[in-house]
Protein backbone atom coordinates (compact mmCIF):
# COMPACT_ATOMS: atom_id res chain seq x y z
CA UNK A 1 0.00 0.00 0.00
CA UNK A 2 2.83 2.33 0.89
CA UNK A 3 4.57 1.64 -2.40
CA UNK A 4 1.37 2.44 -4.32
CA UNK A 5 1.12 5.82 -2.58
CA UNK A 6 4.75 6.53 -3.31
CA UNK A 7 4.23 5.59 -6.96
CA UNK A 8 1.16 7.83 -7.18
CA UNK A 9 3.10 10.67 -5.59
CA UNK A 10 5.86 10.32 -8.16
CA UNK A 11 3.34 10.38 -11.00
CA UNK A 12 1.68 13.53 -9.64
CA UNK A 13 5.05 15.22 -9.13
CA UNK A 14 6.12 14.37 -12.67
CA UNK A 15 2.83 15.65 -14.06
CA UNK A 16 3.22 18.91 -12.17
CA UNK A 17 6.76 19.39 -13.46
CA UNK A 18 5.67 18.72 -17.05
CA UNK A 19 2.71 21.13 -16.72
CA UNK A 20 4.90 23.85 -15.18
CA UNK A 21 7.47 23.42 -17.94
CA UNK A 22 4.79 23.75 -20.61
CA UNK A 23 3.49 26.94 -18.98
CA UNK A 24 6.98 28.42 -18.83
CA UNK A 25 7.70 27.50 -22.45
CA UNK A 26 4.41 29.02 -23.56
CA UNK A 27 5.25 32.19 -21.61
CA UNK A 28 8.64 32.42 -23.31
CA UNK A 29 7.12 31.73 -26.74
CA UNK A 30 4.82 34.73 -26.45
CA UNK A 31 6.14 38.05 -27.74
CA UNK A 32 6.82 40.76 -25.17
CA UNK A 33 6.05 44.46 -25.28
CA UNK A 34 8.84 46.21 -23.38
CA UNK A 35 8.27 49.79 -22.19
CA UNK A 36 11.22 52.13 -21.61
CA UNK A 37 11.08 55.74 -20.54
CA UNK A 38 10.96 58.07 -17.55
CA UNK A 39 8.61 58.57 -14.58
CA UNK A 40 5.67 59.54 -16.78
CA UNK A 41 5.79 55.93 -18.00
CA UNK A 42 6.63 54.34 -14.66
CA UNK A 43 6.84 56.31 -11.44
CA UNK A 44 8.74 54.66 -8.62
CA UNK A 45 7.92 50.94 -8.59
CA UNK A 46 4.80 51.55 -10.64
CA UNK A 47 2.50 51.13 -7.64
CA UNK A 48 1.30 54.71 -7.27
CA UNK A 49 3.66 55.80 -4.52
CA UNK A 50 2.75 59.35 -3.48
CA UNK A 51 -0.28 59.13 -5.80
CA UNK A 52 2.05 59.52 -8.79
CA UNK A 53 1.39 57.15 -11.69
CA UNK A 54 2.87 56.56 -15.14
CA UNK A 55 0.80 55.35 -18.08
CA UNK A 56 2.85 52.17 -18.37
CA UNK A 57 1.22 50.85 -15.20
CA UNK A 58 -2.13 50.64 -17.02
CA UNK A 59 -1.26 49.90 -20.64
CA UNK A 60 -1.27 46.15 -20.01
CA UNK A 61 -5.02 46.29 -19.31
CA UNK A 62 -5.62 46.94 -23.02
CA UNK A 63 -3.69 43.89 -24.25
CA UNK A 64 -4.60 40.22 -24.38
CA UNK A 65 -1.90 39.04 -21.98
CA UNK A 66 -2.69 35.46 -22.91
CA UNK A 67 -1.00 36.24 -26.23
CA UNK A 68 1.60 38.88 -25.33
CA UNK A 69 3.62 39.80 -22.24
CA UNK A 70 3.81 43.45 -21.17
CA UNK A 71 6.87 44.51 -19.19
CA UNK A 72 7.34 48.05 -17.91
CA UNK A 73 11.06 48.75 -17.55
CA UNK A 74 10.85 52.54 -17.45
CA UNK A 75 12.59 54.36 -14.61
CA UNK A 76 11.89 57.77 -13.15
CA UNK A 77 14.53 60.44 -13.53
CA UNK A 78 16.12 58.97 -16.62
CA UNK A 79 16.78 60.57 -19.98
CA UNK A 80 17.53 58.86 -23.28
CA UNK A 81 21.18 59.25 -22.28
CA UNK A 82 21.19 57.94 -18.70
CA UNK A 83 18.87 55.05 -19.51
CA UNK A 84 21.78 53.84 -21.61
CA UNK A 85 24.84 55.03 -19.71
CA UNK A 86 23.57 53.66 -16.39
CA UNK A 87 23.19 50.16 -17.81
CA UNK A 88 19.39 50.06 -17.82
CA UNK A 89 19.14 49.59 -21.56
CA UNK A 90 21.69 46.77 -21.62
CA UNK A 91 19.57 44.89 -19.08
CA UNK A 92 16.40 45.29 -21.16
CA UNK A 93 18.11 44.56 -24.47
CA UNK A 94 19.44 41.26 -23.11
CA UNK A 95 15.81 40.10 -22.79
CA UNK A 96 14.60 41.31 -26.18
CA UNK A 97 14.11 38.58 -28.78
CA UNK A 98 12.94 38.38 -32.37
CA UNK A 99 9.27 39.26 -32.65
CA UNK A 100 9.19 41.45 -29.53
CA UNK A 101 8.22 45.12 -29.37
CA UNK A 102 9.94 48.01 -27.57
CA UNK A 103 7.92 51.17 -27.00
CA UNK A 104 9.97 54.19 -25.90
CA UNK A 105 9.10 57.63 -24.55
CA UNK A 106 11.87 60.04 -23.59
CA UNK A 107 12.28 63.81 -23.58
CA UNK A 108 11.15 65.18 -20.23
CA UNK A 109 14.60 64.90 -18.65
CA UNK A 110 16.72 65.32 -21.78
CA UNK A 111 16.49 69.09 -21.46
CA UNK A 112 18.35 69.00 -18.12
CA UNK A 113 21.96 70.23 -17.80
CA UNK A 114 24.65 68.00 -19.27
CA UNK A 115 26.97 68.11 -16.28
CA UNK A 116 25.21 69.36 -13.15
CA UNK A 117 26.05 67.80 -9.79
CA UNK A 118 22.46 66.64 -9.20
CA UNK A 119 21.76 64.35 -12.17
CA UNK A 120 24.03 65.04 -15.18
CA UNK A 121 21.39 63.56 -17.45
CA UNK A 122 20.82 66.13 -20.20
CA UNK A 123 21.41 65.57 -23.90
CA UNK A 124 22.35 67.99 -26.67
CA UNK A 125 19.21 69.42 -28.22
CA UNK A 126 18.08 68.12 -31.59
CA UNK A 127 18.53 64.94 -33.58
CA UNK A 128 21.83 65.66 -35.31
CA UNK A 129 25.22 64.04 -34.79
CA UNK A 130 26.76 66.71 -32.55
CA UNK A 131 28.67 65.66 -29.46
CA UNK A 132 30.45 67.32 -26.56
CA UNK A 133 33.04 65.98 -24.16
CA UNK A 134 32.31 67.02 -20.61
CA UNK A 135 33.18 66.03 -17.07
CA UNK A 136 30.44 63.99 -15.43
CA UNK A 137 30.49 64.95 -11.71
CA UNK A 138 28.22 62.02 -10.80
CA UNK A 139 30.51 59.37 -12.30
CA UNK A 140 33.64 61.48 -11.73
CA UNK A 141 34.99 60.96 -15.23
CA UNK A 142 34.95 62.46 -18.70
CA UNK A 143 31.99 61.57 -20.89
CA UNK A 144 31.10 62.27 -24.51
CA UNK A 145 27.49 63.45 -24.59
CA UNK A 146 25.41 63.23 -27.76
CA UNK A 147 22.09 64.58 -29.02
CA UNK A 148 18.65 63.33 -28.07
CA UNK A 149 18.39 61.91 -31.57
CA UNK A 150 21.70 60.05 -31.29
CA UNK A 151 20.60 58.16 -28.19
CA UNK A 152 17.17 57.44 -29.64
CA UNK A 153 18.77 56.04 -32.79
CA UNK A 154 20.91 53.80 -30.61
CA UNK A 155 17.73 52.32 -29.11
CA UNK A 156 16.22 51.85 -32.56
CA UNK A 157 19.30 50.23 -34.11
CA UNK A 158 19.72 47.86 -31.16
CA UNK A 159 16.06 46.84 -31.37
CA UNK A 160 16.21 46.24 -35.11
CA UNK A 161 19.37 44.16 -34.70
CA UNK A 162 17.42 41.84 -32.39
CA UNK A 163 14.66 41.38 -34.98
CA UNK A 164 12.23 43.29 -32.77
CA UNK A 165 9.99 46.28 -33.51
CA UNK A 166 10.67 49.79 -32.21
CA UNK A 167 7.82 52.19 -31.50
CA UNK A 168 8.41 55.83 -30.54
CA UNK A 169 5.93 57.81 -28.46
CA UNK A 170 6.29 61.56 -28.22
CA UNK A 171 6.50 62.64 -24.55
CA UNK A 172 3.24 63.27 -22.72
CA UNK A 173 2.53 66.98 -22.18
CA UNK A 174 3.01 68.61 -18.82
CA UNK A 175 0.06 70.26 -17.09
CA UNK A 176 -0.92 73.10 -19.44
CA UNK A 177 -3.00 75.01 -16.88
CA UNK A 178 -1.62 78.43 -15.95
CA UNK A 179 -3.62 81.04 -14.04
CA UNK A 180 -6.68 78.82 -14.41
CA UNK A 181 -6.36 78.82 -18.21
CA UNK A 182 -5.27 76.02 -20.54
CA UNK A 183 -2.30 77.07 -22.64
CA UNK A 184 -1.23 74.37 -25.09
CA UNK A 185 2.26 74.84 -26.47
CA UNK A 186 4.47 73.00 -28.93
CA UNK A 187 7.05 70.58 -27.54
CA UNK A 188 10.43 70.38 -29.28
CA UNK A 189 10.97 66.80 -28.15
CA UNK A 190 7.61 65.78 -29.58
CA UNK A 191 8.69 67.24 -32.92
CA UNK A 192 12.10 65.57 -32.77
CA UNK A 193 10.54 62.23 -31.85
CA UNK A 194 8.28 62.43 -34.90
CA UNK A 195 11.16 63.39 -37.20
CA UNK A 196 13.23 60.47 -35.89
CA UNK A 197 10.44 57.99 -36.46
CA UNK A 198 10.04 59.20 -40.01
CA UNK A 199 13.73 59.14 -40.91
CA UNK A 200 14.38 55.81 -39.17
CA UNK A 201 11.17 54.31 -40.61
CA UNK A 202 9.68 53.10 -37.31
CA UNK A 203 6.17 53.39 -35.93
CA UNK A 204 5.29 56.65 -34.20
CA UNK A 205 2.51 57.46 -31.74
CA UNK A 206 1.87 61.23 -31.48
CA UNK A 207 1.11 60.89 -27.79
CA UNK A 208 1.84 64.53 -27.02
CA UNK A 209 -0.69 65.79 -29.57
CA UNK A 210 -3.33 63.16 -28.81
CA UNK A 211 -3.39 64.16 -25.15
CA UNK A 212 -3.33 67.88 -25.91
CA UNK A 213 -6.31 67.37 -28.23
CA UNK A 214 -8.19 65.86 -25.30
CA UNK A 215 -7.14 68.65 -22.94
CA UNK A 216 -8.45 71.18 -25.45
CA UNK A 217 -11.97 69.83 -24.90
CA UNK A 218 -11.80 70.15 -21.10
CA UNK A 219 -11.94 72.92 -18.52
CA UNK A 220 -8.90 73.95 -16.50
CA UNK A 221 -10.31 72.22 -13.42
CA UNK A 222 -10.87 69.00 -15.36
CA UNK A 223 -7.29 69.00 -16.63
CA UNK A 224 -5.90 69.79 -13.18
CA UNK A 225 -7.78 66.76 -11.86
CA UNK A 226 -5.42 64.52 -13.88
CA UNK A 227 -2.27 65.81 -12.21
CA UNK A 228 -0.81 65.63 -8.73
CA UNK A 229 -0.46 68.79 -6.71
CA UNK A 230 3.27 68.16 -6.26
CA UNK A 231 4.39 69.43 -9.69
CA UNK A 232 3.16 70.14 -13.20
CA UNK A 233 4.60 66.98 -14.79
CA UNK A 234 3.35 63.88 -13.00
CA UNK A 235 -0.12 62.45 -13.40
CA UNK A 236 -2.26 60.78 -10.78
CA UNK A 237 -4.07 57.51 -11.47
CA UNK A 238 -6.84 59.14 -13.50
CA UNK A 239 -4.36 61.08 -15.62
CA UNK A 240 -2.17 58.05 -16.21
CA UNK A 241 -5.18 56.06 -17.40
CA UNK A 242 -6.08 58.83 -19.83
CA UNK A 243 -2.52 58.77 -21.17
CA UNK A 244 -2.56 54.96 -21.49
CA UNK A 245 -5.80 55.17 -23.47
CA UNK A 246 -4.19 57.77 -25.75
CA UNK A 247 -1.29 55.38 -26.42
CA UNK A 248 -3.80 52.73 -27.49
CA UNK A 249 -5.67 55.26 -29.64
CA UNK A 250 -2.42 56.09 -31.40
CA UNK A 251 -1.54 52.43 -31.78
CA UNK A 252 -4.88 51.64 -33.40
CA UNK A 253 -4.34 54.46 -35.90
CA UNK A 254 -1.10 52.93 -37.20
CA UNK A 255 -1.65 51.53 -40.67
CA UNK A 256 0.42 48.37 -40.41
CA UNK A 257 1.33 47.55 -36.84
CA UNK A 258 1.47 43.95 -35.73
CA UNK A 259 1.37 45.08 -32.10
CA UNK A 260 -2.21 46.30 -32.37
CA UNK A 261 -3.33 42.77 -33.25
CA UNK A 262 -2.62 41.86 -29.61
CA UNK A 263 -5.07 44.43 -28.23
CA UNK A 264 -8.20 43.09 -26.55
CA UNK A 265 -11.13 42.87 -28.92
Amino acid sequence: MKSNKTYLGLILSAAFIIFSSCVLLKQKDKPTLFLIGDSTVKNGKGKGDGSLWGWGSFIGEFFDTGKINVENDALGGTSSRTFQTNGLWDAVLAKVKKGDFVMMQFGHNDGSPLDDTARARGTIKGIGMESKETYNPIKKKQEVVYTYGWYMRKFINDIKAKGATAIICSPVPRNPVRNNKITLVDDSYATWAQELARTEKVDFIPLNQLIKDKYATLTADEVNAYFTEKDHTHTNEAGAKVNAAAVVEGLKALKSSKLKTYLKK
